[in-house]
């Protein structure tokens, strides 16, 4: 016995292509940018420095008074000089008015006059300096800066441009050359 046989045979389908293809432009136009920077604002103070030198001290020393200090002194010395001549003429008085004229013939004034006379060793030498160490006062206020400095943000203005976009699609056009088939035979 016999089976009968199935053919089949297929065509393909042939197309003919078209393809414009798609056009497509992006530019991207530059930003536009202004930028500014303020100066900053500085403000600077200043205190002046201030020497001060007292030597007044180390005139004294010297001897160099003012003149109505000087005036006073010279008046305060001569007193105590007075005072002090005043007390010794009265000493040597009573001395003589207690020991006259007993016996003495004349040696208590010689006595006194041995007093008055010779030299007067002031008392022990020593070097002194004059003016001493430290009579001159020095006082030094240093001088100050205040500086005040205020910075100012730059100022930045940006616009942005959009792109420019143009696309043209593409197309695609087909014909069919050949169209596609199934040949189905049975044999036998």
């Amino acid at each position: 016995m016999r089976l009968p046989q199935i053919s089949i045979h297929t065509t393909d389908i042939q197309m003919d292509w078209q393809i414009h293809k798609p056009i497509q432009h992006i530019k991207q136009p530059r930003a536009e940018q202004r930028i500014s920077q303020p100066a900053a604002t500085v403000e600077i103070h200043t205190q002046k420095g201030k020497l001060s030198i007292d030597s007044s001290q180390a005139r004294r020393e010297l001897g160099n008074y003012p003149t109505s200090e000087m005036i006073m002194r010279y008046a305060q010395e001569g007193r105590q000089e007075m005072m002090k001549g005043i007390s010794r003429r009265v000493r040597e008085g009573r001395q003589m008015m207690l020991n006259a004229g007993k016996g003495q013939r004349g040696a208590i004034i010689q006595q006194i006059a041995m007093q008055n006379s010779g030299p007067k060793r002031p008392g022990p030498y020593n070097i002194k300096f004059v003016p001493s160490v430290g009579s001159v006062k020095v006082n030094y206020r240093p001088a100050t800066v205040d500086v005040n400095i205020q910075r100012n943000e730059p100022k930045i203005d940006v616009k942005v441009n959009k792109p420019i976009h143009d696309y043209t699609p593409g197309k695609v056009k087909g014909t069919m050359i050949q169209r596609p088939r199934v040949d189905i035979d049975v044999i036998g």
